[in-house]
């Protein structure tokens, strides 16, 4: 059997047409940003995705007659770990989290008239969403656990919401929230349905905003359903088949996520290469010292380990086959790895990558949630052991 690991001349067209336009477009532009003031976060954002329309890399994960790119397994993979290795890139082409994943939900589950009300705005860019699973009493990583529930009111038909979730992304900024609750408690996994539930509906109130490690210009926060009244025609799909679509949504947004994982660490890397050629220390820059090149020849090795890993569950899943095994080794590897990257990084920066005036500082800070986000990494790591 043969195997070639040459990217096709499409593909690496595609990778270098991204990492220009990350080079060129949006970093200078992340550099003018205050994270702090909200019309600066707007002002950027927007000079991107118009540069991103006109260079046609706007919504690479929707099919063309959503206006998107139309882009399958691998060549979302080869997008994302190169949008990545800036902050601000996912925006850029509107393909950040957590749209992307509500975005795919909408895809194939929702009515036309619910994609028409929810899908459209996501895919043009003129409206956020945010996803309410997590809970706090309920490990994040069990949806099977949440115990907001959905009612049928018989009089009226719409549902009745009661529940409180937390680590809402972008919670305060959504349009609308992408709901899992509850329909039949005792019917466990096939129990569970979602909702479309808009901001100002009564009864749905932000209890409070959350302050966090990293990303600070990304709102999180808690929300709160008491009593919050949803029309029937906001069920996203059947009734108790819920889980079943998270857990898809899952699959792909867990080699997504390595993949960006792989693109902020091989970002980390070209940034320390760059510092230690520079930075002189005992006589002689810091790439003289073998401990310091033997560490960043190993972490770029592994670097490599990590995209090939991608690659693979990118092409099974492609190919229809079951991954799970793979998509956890992606998730599990990806995201330590980008910390022990990070760590490293940060090492060989001395005093300098602990000032927030060093990229590598917040690049720390912001690769910790990998290893939690989108499944633990010890969850990954039992989901394999089930299947060795």
């Amino acid at each position: 059997m043969a195997i070639d690991f040459t990217l096709p001349p499409e593909l690496e067209d595609l990778r270098t047409r991204v990492r220009s336009f990350i080079d060129d477009v949006v970093r200078p532009i992340e550099k003018e940003i205050d994270e702090d003031d909200r019309a600066s976060l707007r002002a950027g954002v927007i000079k991107m995705r118009k540069a991103a329309i006109e260079r046609g890399l706007w919504l690479p994960h929707m099919p063309k007659e959503w206006g998107g790119m139309g882009l399958k397994h691998m060549e979302l993979a080869l997008v994302s770990a190169e949008a990545a290795r800036t902050r601000f890139g996912p925006f850029a082409i509107n393909c950040q989290a957590p749209d992307e994943g509500n975005m795919h939900t909408l895809l194939h589950w929702a009515t036309p008239e619910q994609k028409e009300k929810y899908l459209r705005p996501l895919c043009d860019g003129m409206s956020r969403s945010c996803f309410a699973m997590t809970e706090p009493e309920v490990a994040g990583s069990d949806p099977t656990g949440i115990r907001t529930t959905a009612v049928e009111d018989p009089a009226t038909g719409d549902w009745v919401i009661n529940g409180h979730k937390w680590f809402i992304s972008g919670a305060r900024g959504a349009k609308f929230a992408i709901l899992i609750a509850k329909t039949d408690p005792d019917a466990g996994a096939k129990g569970i349905s979602i909702f479309a539930v808009e901001k100002g509906a009564a009864g749905l109130s932000v209890s409070r905003s959350l302050d966090k490690m990293g990303w600070r210009s990304s709102d999180t926060a808690e929300l709160v359903f008491d009593d919050c009244r949803v029309p029937a025609a906001n069920l996203l799909g059947e009734e108790g088949r819920g889980f079943y679509a998270i857990m898809r949504n899952f699959q792909n947004e867990r080699i997504v996520l390595g993949a960006m994982a792989m693109g902020e660490a091989a970002r980390a890397l070209e940034l320390t290469l760059e510092y230690v050629k520079t930075r002189r220390a005992f006589g002689a820059p810091l790439w003289n010292k073998q401990a310091v090149r033997q560490k960043l020849a190993l972490l770029a090795a592994r670097i490599a380990a990590g995209r090939q890993l991608v690659y693979h569950a990118a092409w099974l899943d492609a190919q229809g086959r079951d991954c799970v095994k793979e998509v956890s080794m992606v998730k599990a590897y990806c995201g330590e790895l980008v910390n022990e990257v990070m760590y490293a990084c940060q090492q060989f920066h001395g005093g300098f990558g602990y000032m927030r005036e060093a990229a590598i500082e917040r690049m720390a800070r912001d690769a910790r949630v990998q290893s939690i986000g989108g499944g633990a990494t010890e969850v990954m790591l039992e989901e394999i052991a089930k299947r060795l």
